[in-house]
């Protein structure tokens, strides 16, 4: 059964405030608009627009057909950077939760790392061209040279030159040593940091440089602003996506996108942020291997249908596109979907019957029709499901 689906986007301070309603053709609140979110989780579940045909539900969470979806999809939409973050694995994430249950922390304890006991891996389509993001650690002698150009004609050359000197070695080893050191408190990280700042404002056409630049803008001061030069910038192109596992360490910078992934509250930051940071847990999560942020390739069952499918059996992402070359394509689902269409005007048709979706709309599928034919375009339609 198909059953319509919307929600109010989360107003977080980071949040754009024309680039939802811009993609959606909705109403601006005026405010900024962050997140629209699309699925169970308890955080702000999707309102159920005709609780009639869910059993009286008000909303996802409340509908026994949805209560435990495995997935959340968002549309996100960043003016500005979000914290530097990483997610644990299953496994640590259980362990985690077990032990703060243990200790008999509430579960809106301020101290809490572990909301939940489950891995939260995601993934972001990106919409803007281009979006922008921080992603995993990259090779330390890549970072040991921008810092080194940054550090070239600058008075606090030699402050940044000394730290350029500690990534030398095992690449694990001295990206440990670093992020522990630089989140850990010394009085000499924030000389450090405000050496890199105004060595940056000095080197204008530097693509590090620029990086510096906006996170200071955003958060002046914070160690997280020598800690992304440990990182790999990625910069996306419309239709590209970009997938973080468990244990990679990131951050939006900028950009609108759909963003899918496991159901889940455990978020452990490090850096660019009012909130709390555990510098002993973060690390505890951290993968430090050195990777570099390619996109995660599409598979094309048919035509007008790109699937994107990560590592994990939580979430998968198709798209279908309908133009004058693609009258119609079938998309089959491997469990409960929900739907979201982008642009123009689509209609979802499965064993039970049919919907229409406009711009801006949203749909449950049930998991009872296994597939859906998409017709009646041009237009747009993001698909998310498990990933079986």
């Amino acid at each position: 059964m198909f059953v319509r689906i919307g929600n109010t986007p989360r107003d977080y301070a980071w949040g754009s405030t024309t680039a939802i309603a811009g993609l959606l053709g909705t109403e601006p609140s005026g405010g900024p608009e962050a997140e629209l979110w699309l699925g169970a989780h308890p955080g702000s579940p999707a309102r159920v627009l005709d609780p009639a045909v869910a059993d009286g539900s008000a909303d996802l969470a409340a509908w026994e057909r949805t209560s435990d979806l495995p997935y959340l999809l968002k549309v996100l939409a960043a003016d500005g950077p979000l914290s530097l973050q990483a997610h644990p694995s299953p496994e640590q994430a259980r362990a985690g939760f077990e032990r703060e249950n243990a200790a008999g922390l509430a579960p809106d304890s301020p101290d809490r790392n572990y909301k939940d006991p489950f891995h939260k891996p995601e993934l972001i389509f990106a919409l803007s061209d281009p979006f922008e993001a921080l992603c995993g650690f990259r090779d330390p002698a890549e970072s040991r040279a921008a810092l080194e150009r940054l550090a070239a004609g600058s008075p606090g050359g030699a402050v940044i030159s000394g730290f350029a000197r500690t990534l030398d070695g095992e690449p694990g080893t001295v990206l440990r040593r670093a992020t522990e050191w630089l989140l850990g408190g010394d009085t000499d990280v924030d000389l450090l940091v405000a050496e890199v700042v105004a060595a940056a404002k000095a080197l204008p056409d530097d693509r590090d440089a620029d990086t510096v630049r906006m996170l200071d803008a955003a958060f002046p001061g914070d160690p997280g602003i020598v800690l992304a030069l440990l990182l790999n910038r990625a910069t996306l192109r419309p239709g590209e996506v970009l997938y973080l596992p468990a244990g990679n360490i990131h951050a939006y910078l900028k950009g609108l996108g759909i963003e899918l992934m496991a159901a889940s509250d455990n978020v452990l930051r490090g850096g660019l942020t009012r909130k709390r940071i555990d510098v002993p847990e973060l690390v505890s999560v951290l993968d430090f291997s050195p990777i570099r942020a390619t996109p995660l390739a599409p598979e094309h069952p048919s035509s007008g249908v790109e699937v994107f499918r990560p590592d994990v059996p939580d979430f998968q992402l198709a798209r279908v596109a309908l133009d004058a070359d693609v009258a119609e394509a079938r998309l089959e689902l491997p469990g409960t979907a929900i739907a979201l269409c982008t642009d123009g005007t689509v209609t979802l048709t499965g064993a039970s019957g049919s919907t229409t979706l406009q711009r801006g709309e949203a749909t449950v599928v049930t998991a009872d029709e296994r597939a859906v034919s998409v017709t009646d375009g041009p237009g747009t339609v993001f698909v998310a499901t498990p990933n079986r």
